[in-house]
């Protein structure tokens, strides 16, 4: 859970309901070792139930967050919690999948001031900015087009990559049309237009995807995400 070097260990929340049988869990400290091990850093992790997460305090000492896979969550305001937290506050913050689908909300209800923005897997109220995909991803794989000199396009080195999911729910095509209005981009998109990565250009590391790239760690591939994750949290 920890590699040893001479700088000074990096803490990583991972903020979720950790749950052994979901695939993206299993994945994610095999990227995080395997980061590590590349860029020599001492990092040590800890993973933070959405329940335990009452108040921002939760988040204290950590440097970097992740708000990972395998949504609803038990307590989705902990999720809301820790997001805010790292916007706010400057630190690195990747978003996978629920991560991602949690930070648009967040976005929407305390940047844009949609106090009522909801999702619709878990709300029957207010207006979804989540909402149900047009086609399932669950367990599906597909081709995302990046925006040029994006972070995401920095860490993959290319403007084309090819990624897998477990999802069945993306952003609301009626609150995609706004977005390009304000700091939070659209940096990726599937072959269809659909949006599958954003990241915050007031942030210095705010990055979030719907699909997992995590899952490379599985197959003995790097996350090239991740690497810029951890190299962000490293300065």
């Amino acid at each position: 859970m920890e590699h040893t070097s001479a700088i000074q260990p990096l803490r990583i929340a991972l903020v979720g309901d950790v749950n052994p049988d979901v695939i993206a869990h299993k994945a994610i400290p095999l990227a995080i070792d395997d980061a590590a091990a590349v860029l020599a850093l001492t990092v040590e992790y800890e993973w933070l139930a959405t329940r335990d997460i009452q108040s921002a305090d939760a988040l204290s000492g950590f440097d970097a967050v992740w708000v990972v896979p395998a949504s609803p969550y038990q307590n989705a305001d902990g999720a809301f919690i820790a997001i805010r937290h790292a916007r706010e506050n400057g630190l690195p913050f990747l978003g996978t999948c629920g991560g991602f689908q949690h930070a648009i909300i967040e976005y929407a209800r305390n940047v844009l001031g949609w106090e009522d923005a909801a999702h619709a897997e878990t709300d029957s109220e207010g207006r979804m900015v989540i909402a149900p995909l047009a086609c399932s991803l669950v367990e599906k794989s597909d081709v995302i087009e990046l925006r040029p000199n994006t972070l995401i396009a920095k860490a993959y080195g290319r403007e084309s990559i090819e990624e897998g999911y477990h999802c069945n729910y993306g952003i609301a095509p009626e609150f995609a049309a706004g977005l390009e209005a304000g700091p939070l981009r659209v940096s990726g998109w599937d072959e269809e237009g659909e949006i599958r990565a954003v990241e915050l250009t007031t942030h210095p590391f705010f990055v979030a995807t719907l699909f997992q790239h995590e899952r490379n760690a599985l197959a003995g591939r790097p996350a090239p995400l991740v690497h810029a994750f951890l190299r962000a949290a490293a300065n």
